[in-house]
């Protein structure tokens, strides 16, 4: 006999809690070998293909591309066992399992490397069984179907004969919370339309048509009506007014919701400071411009300033370190992992050189190349999106002057680079034409005193101006 087992969505690394299904890599009957990727989904981190740890045939997905799911939430059930068996359908009540909020049946296997991750550990599937209701008799295996365009497990025949005239399927509801609040008020999901992605019914919709049932002159047939339910997020629309424009809202999800709490935690957190020098580049970009001369790979601006970031930090190890509230104490870290921001179509990322105190200038431009175009494609991993310890803003790219940028918490600072511009200086006593940048830098005040970032500062603008002050360092 082949034995269902069920996948749930794992965690993918340093406490992200969600994923979105951006798209699925098998469909329902397809056979897949243990650590196959199955599904392709985007956390507030990267975008991450999942693995399923179980070698056998698909017989159910749970969630649409589009769908987020949360870590733990089924993702799809595999039947291991006789291939044969498996295709037909062969598991447990999936079905019911999704409807009554319970995790669907699974067995056990000796094929299997657990509920992870390739690369975070194995372990066996425990085995369960499936529970029968008094009076009622096991119900067969089901066969794979399609509901509303979503490949689903068969829903075994008589499992919901207490719902009169229930849609087959199992009810989009992904919330414990949902299912328990409809259930104490007596509401059947299965007559309702969700207003989330792909139908998922949400607790504002639950609570809608809980009020509609309530109102005088409301039928069941009109509740749950999607063209008079509220905004998904429970918030009312202002009241239209002459004039009035109209909103979009936008879900501040993924890397946008990501980088929203972030800077939320980090202005509510840190007591943060900015001081800022203009300093004349002219020397650095003829320094960069021999190296390149020199032959071998090209240098970038960005890793000549990294560079510059390490030596700084070297003097002054006051601010490569972080703030532990609980403890009331101030870690400092022996290696800086410089993270840099980096825009991508899918929002701001801040990848992280591990190590970069270690590394040469050309080191150093290899590894911005190599992080750079895995953010914009997208296939950066949680590893390379975590643990920095001081970051590199360079804003310039973008043509403005100057900022005062906001810390990536936990880290303690933040220097900011300004473009690179031909301005007015005085040189040597004379009016010329050089190239200006303007250096902004943000600390947390509990780290230091002013008078180490304004050193911090100094330093990284001295070496700007005279590259040869490096060589003291190096």
């Amino acid at each position: 006999m082949a034995q269902v087992l069920e996948f749930k969505l794992p965690d993918l690394g340093e406490g992200l809690t969600e994923a979105e299904i951006v798209r699925w890599l098998v469909e329902v009957g397809d056979v897949v070998a243990v650590d196959q990727p199955v599904v392709e989904v985007e956390t507030a981190k990267a975008m991450v293909e999942v693995p399923c740890p179980y070698g056998g045939v698909v017989t159910a997905r749970f969630g649409a591309e589009g769908t987020e799911l949360p870590v733990g939430a089924p993702l799809l059930t595999v039947a291991v066992g006789e291939a044969a068996e498996g295709r037909a359908g062969g598991g447990t009540d999936t079905a019911d399992a999704a409807a009554s909020g319970a995790a669907p049946g699974r067995g056990t296997a000796s094929e299997g490397s657990g509920n992870v991750l390739v690369g975070y550990g194995t372990s066996e599937a425990p085995a369960r069984r499936r529970r029968v209701r008094p009076g009622e008799t096991a119900p067969p295996a089901p066969a794979a179907r399609a509901v509303n365009g979503e490949s689903r497990a068969a829903e075994p025949a008589g499992a919901h004969a207490r719902v009169s005239g229930a849609a087959e399927g199992p009810v989009p509801v992904i919330s414990p919370l949902v299912r328990r609040l409809a259930r104490q008020n007596g509401l059947d999901l299965r007559e309702m339309t969700g207003s989330g992605p792909d139908g998922l019914i949400l607790r504002a919709d639950v609570e809608y048509a809980l009020r509609a049932a309530a109102a005088p002159g409301r039928t069941d047939a009109t509740v749950g009506a999607p063209e008079t339910r509220p905004d998904p997020a429970g918030a009312p629309e202002p009241a239209a007014h002459a004039g009035t424009p109209a909103v979009t809202r936008v879900p501040l999800k993924g890397i946008r919701g990501a980088v929203a709490d972030k800077l939320s935690r980090s202005r509510a957190e840190i007591p943060d400071a900015t001081c800022w020098v203009d300093a004349d580049a002219t020397e650095l970009m003829r320094a960069r411009a021999a190296m390149n001369a020199a032959g071998g790979p090209k240098i970038s601006v960005l890793a000549l300033l990294a560079r510059i970031c390490t030596a700084a930090l070297a003097r002054f190890p006051e601010l490569n370190s972080s703030v532990d509230t609980g403890a009331r104490e101030i870690v400092r870290y022996e290696g800086v992992h410089l993270g840099f921001a980096a825009q991508t179509d899918r929002g701001l990322v801040v990848p992280v050189v591990r190590d970069a105190h270690t590394r040469d200038a050309e080191s150093l431009t290899a590894e911005f190349a190599r992080l750079t175009e895995a953010a914009r494609a997208g296939t950066l991993t949680p590893a390379e999106l975590t643990g920095g310890t001081f970051t590199l803003n360079n804003y310039g790219v973008f043509g403005v002057d100057g900022s005062t940028p906001i810390i990536n918490h936990p880290e303690a600072a933040m220097l900011g680079v300004g473009r690179i511009v031909p301005k007015p200086w005085v040189h040597e006593g004379e009016l010329a034409v050089r190239q200006v940048v303007q250096l902004s830098f943000t600390f947390d005040h509990r780290v230091c005193d002013g008078g180490t970032a304004g050193g911090f500062l100094r330093y990284v603008a001295d070496c700007v101006e005279q590259p040869a002050v490096l060589l003291r360092t190096l």
